[in-house]
């Protein structure tokens, strides 16, 4: 029979730049992964830094090929949308490649204060403050302009919300302008929540912000909430909003860069299944084109990639702690964590994460259920929810090691839907963290970022203890 090895080989193009094997153990980034689990156990989350900045020079590379392949004569800033992951090792690896800051929350702020204050963003790094703002959030904007954040940029997301900048920003202000895209077809309704709607955008300008002397509308925000994608949904709706951004632009001469958000996609697999080069190319010809057209200078452009930019520096690690067979076919192997409490998104969206054994390679493989910790019904990862087959090396009872497997590529929200340190559906504590770094010389570190949760936490959380 087939070896775990075989099927890996056969199936995808293996091994990768990020995924290899040696002495028949999985390494990523040539990380020895099993030396990890030895050191510090199971289950484990780690995260790996130079990931993030060597995302952020993809992009910035693609975007520069694209502008000198097309003649484009717009500018390209990378911006990073801090939702996806707040943590503060994630923020300064990202800023280490002068990138900017989108955020999305009152408590963003703070955090842009705490940057400033250690020299990691100056007053001339650009903010986007993108959302529905509440009064906080809108306070907190409206501070970082009048203390001379001369690139803090609210995007207007409602049409009363200039009301609350026109009665306290007393300072020379850039805005933005989101513009409420329409839905996929098949989603459950069909204009975004979020964004001014299309016949607003100019009538809005014109009776609130054209006239006043602090404010220039300089940037107009575009948002696809499923990403950067080839199909003719995506095009649409980008040259609708192309169409109206020149539009506005003809009134509007401070108007000058766009920002495309809904981000790049990260992989899912180890084949790759997305043409990057492509699409940025192809943005580009279509903005330029229609541009041209509208007889419109070509705009700046900015995008906030927050999953692409973290998403695939992290991975977690859990051991199978024993295996059920439900029935004549449904053979389970039960994991040492929990999906809904450590990757979320695999029960809330289906999310397929790339799956890998971390040892085994030389065994015979099987088909598979994972089941998490929890009692619930949806704590579990398969081939009906997840698209492909789960095959894993075979795993028995007299094995003198245990099987331990690797979900990788799992950087971006998991943390922070999850509740990360707080409490957890049947208190399933939260794994312990790694960072995992690289020196200038090469050499990996890897450093205790936070410790697996002790019951003592979760006691002072739910009162029982001070």
């Amino acid at each position: 029979m087939d070896k775990y090895h075989d099927l890996i080989s056969q199936t995808f193009d293996f091994p990768t730049a990020d995924f290899t094997v040696q002495n028949d153990e999985l390494q990523f980034h040539g990380i020895d992964l099993m030396a990890l689990v030895e050191k510090y156990g199971t289950p484990l989350r780690l995260t790996y830094l130079p990931k993030i900045s060597s995302q952020i020079q993809r992009a910035k590379k693609w975007f520069a090929d694209g502008i000198a392949a097309t003649g484009y004569q717009g500018t390209y800033s990378y911006a990073y949308c801090t939702k996806s992951s707040h943590f503060r090792f994630v923020l300064e690896e990202a800023l280490k490649n002068d990138v900017h800051l989108e955020t999305s929350s009152w408590f963003d702020t703070t955090i842009i204060r705490h940057l400033h204050a250690e020299g990691k963003v100056d007053k001339q790094h650009h903010i986007i403050c993108n959302g529905f703002k509440v009064e906080e959030y809108k306070r907190e904007i409206t501070a970082l302009i009048n203390e001379g954040f001369v690139n803090c940029i609210p995007i207007i997301d409602a049409p009363n919300e200039i009301d609350y900048y026109q009665k306290y920003v007393t300072e020379k202000c850039k805005l933005g302008m989101r513009l409420a895209s329409d839905e996929e077809p098949r989603f459950q309704f069909y204009t975004s929540r979020l964004g001014i709607r299309y016949t607003d955008a100019i009538p809005l300008y014109e009776q609130k912000i054209k006239d006043d002397p602090r404010f220039e509308l300089t940037m107009l925000h575009y948002f696809i909430s499923t990403g950067i994608k080839d199909t003719s949904y995506y095009w649409s709706e980008l040259s609708r909003f192309i169409h109206k951004y020149c539009e506005l632009r003809k009134i509007c001469p401070t108007l000058t860069t766009i920002d495309i958000g809904g981000g790049l996609p990260i992989q899912t697999s180890i084949q790759p299944e997305y043409d990057y080069p492509y699409m940025i190319a192809e943005i580009l010809r279509t903005v330029q084109r229609i541009c041209k057209e509208e007889g419109v200078p070509e705009p700046g452009i900015f995008t906030e990639f927050g999953i692409f930019t973290v998403g695939e520096s992290g991975a977690i690690i859990y051991s199978i702690l024993d295996e059920k067979l439900q029935n004549d076919k449904e053979l389970w192997y039960m994991i040492d964590g929990s999906f809904i409490t450590n990757l979320p998104d695999t029960w809330a969206l289906n999310q397929r994460f790339i799956l890998l054994a971390l040892n085994g390679w030389q065994k015979s493989y099987e088909r598979v259920q994972l089941g998490g910790l929890t009692c619930d019904s949806q704590d579990y990862y398969n081939a009906e929810q997840h698209l492909y087959q789960v095959f894993l090396p075979e795993r028995k009872p007299a094995d003198a090691e245990p099987l331990y497997i690797g979900f990788f590529h799992t950087g971006a929200y998991q943390e922070s839907l999850s509740g990360y340190g707080g409490i957890k559906h049947c208190l399933i504590p939260s794994p312990q963290h790694i960072i995992l770094d690289r020196g200038p010389d090469g050499v990996l570190t890897d450093t205790v970022f936070a410790p697996k949760q002790e019951a003592a936490s979760m006691m002072r959380i739910l009162g029982y203890a001070s």
